[in-house]
């Protein structure tokens, strides 16, 4: 099984270039299961529930999410799509949403998809590697091909919990920093990983925000209001080669490249 995993998504533009690339790449790579992190889809800051549907149309079939994806403006999406659209896991009960599902990919297997974030310069919430390890054990009882989106700031953080679970998930795969990682390997045990996978969207920014404004927030050191940059639109992600009776990953590669840069890709 072929499992692509588009990279933290920022803005409409983003949307656009992935929904305009996604039918040529599934060709291409022959892909069973698409996933996306889209905490960022809406202006850098959530999802609304139009672009969750345009998603849910172009046949992602699962979304994730990490830390903006509780814009108060927006929460309520995460309810209206429970089981679709994930948030971490690891929040305290009572909050809106689930951070896991099992879903059914284009071949009619089963794909459980887990949804952690970090807590190294983040919030103090829920321990990732114990909500983790209590998760999966549930998880393997319905399949073996387990994907973890782990939505986090440190490097250490997120290679820890990469060891931790290798061999009982298929992959761990980075979000959060948006820079593409080039660590991408197959642990001793079968578990795919890459610190972070990177964005979709415009890389002549400051991680997908204008250059301008991120600087001035910076010099200044008070509120600045961001703004998604316009130029250089980028696609990054990863695809696994997954073996859908073990779960262990054969194969992972990296995806980054612009609309015209598809065409000579490898």
């Amino acid at each position: 099984m072929n499992i692509l995993f588009i990279a933290d998504i920022v803005g409409e533009s983003a949307i656009d270039l992935v929904l305009d690339l996604l039918p040529r790449i599934r060709h291409r790579y022959d892909i069973d299961f698409v996933v996306a992190n889209v905490e960022n889809a809406d202006k850098g800051k959530g999802v609304t529930a139009k672009q969750v549907e345009r998603f849910k149309t172009a046949g992602i079939h699962c979304l994730t999410s990490g830390n903006h994806i509780w814009d108060p403006r927006k929460k309520e999406v995460l309810e209206k799509y429970s089981g679709y659209l994930l948030r971490p896991h690891n929040y305290p009960e009572g909050n809106l949403g689930s951070g896991v599902a099992v879903l059914t990919a284009a071949n009619g297997k089963k794909v459980a998809v887990l949804n952690l974030q970090g807590r190294s310069f983040m919030y103090p919430i829920e321990c990732p590697f114990r909500t983790a390890q209590q998760e999966i054990r549930q998880l393997r009882l319905q399949t073996n091909v387990i994907l973890v989106d782990f939505h986090a700031e440190a490097t250490a953080e997120k290679q820890a919990l990469g060891w931790f679970l290798d061999g009982s998930v298929s992959a761990v795969i980075g979000t959060h920093t948006h820079v593409q990682t080039a660590d991408e390997r197959i642990l001793p045990r079968g578990t795919a990983y890459i610190t972070d996978a990177g964005m979709c969207g415009p890389f002549d920014s400051v991680i997908g925000m204008d250059t301008r404004k991120a600087i001035d927030r910076f010099i200044l050191q008070t509120h600045i209001y961001y703004a998604i940059a316009k130029d250089n639109l980028r696609f990054n992600g990863v695809v696994l080669e997954v073996d859908e009776q073990t779960g262990r990953t054969n194969k992972i590669f990296r995806l980054n490249f612009n609309k015209q840069g598809f065409e000579h890709a490898g």
